[in-house]
């Protein structure tokens, strides 16, 4: 069920809540993603927005429609799920914080499906090698999940750290996209031409 917002300035977003394998998923949207997550809750999502991008009230919006992002983030979600684990990072998201956090972000866009970096190699993909707790505040400010893929970091030990929707859905997540790769990597293997 889409549901618009009605942010501060007037322009308008909207919620929806839909089923995955992983449990259920809201989106909160205007003219771009402004949070998601594996929840039922648009109001601990409705939190995480920054102030000023934070609309103010909730609104019934007529069923069956998906404006605004929802149009393209719901098929990157369903796609997502169908295989097509790049299709996220096609939909605009809209996050403030600082230079660095936003930055941040914007790296976290570019860590591909099936890669999993850590703490310490996010911050130097982010141009701050020393900044590795900066880089793990940004994974946990990160309002905007999966099509932010926060997911993609980890502990230097291998293990996989936090993770606001809880490990059970990251490791599966996680499990997904290796699947993906390893299947990708079999199919177009050298070997596979000789």
């Amino acid at each position: 069920m889409a549901r618009p917002l009605r942010d501060r300035d007037g322009l308008t977003a909207s919620v929806v809540t839909v089923p995955t394998p992983d449990g259920p998923f809201t989106i909160i949207a205007g003219s771009a993603v402004l949070a998601s997550g594996w929840t039922e809750d648009p109001a601990g999502l409705l939190a995480l927005i920054h102030p000023g991008l934070r609309p103010g009230r909730l609104e019934e919006a007529p069923s069956g429609s998906a404006p605004g992002a929802l149009a393209q983030a719901l098929p990157a979600l369903e796609a997502y799920y169908d295989g097509e684990l790049g299709a996220p990072a096609q939909v605009p998201v809209l996050q403030r914080s600082g230079p660095f956090r936003e930055r941040a972000w914007e790296v976290l866009r570019g860590i591909g499906p099936g890669r999993l970096v850590s703490y310490a190699e996010y911050a130097a993909l982010c141009g701050s090698p020393r900044a590795v707790r900066a880089a793990a505040g940004a994974c946990a400010f990160n309002a905007a999940a999966l099509f932010v893929p926060c997911h993609r970091v980890a502990r230097a030990d291998g293990s996989l750290g936090g993770f606001r929707y809880g490990l059970a859905t990251k490791q599966s997540l996680l499990a997904r996209e290796g699947r993906r790769a390893q299947e990708v990597d079999a199919e177009y293997s050298p070997r596979r031409w000789r």
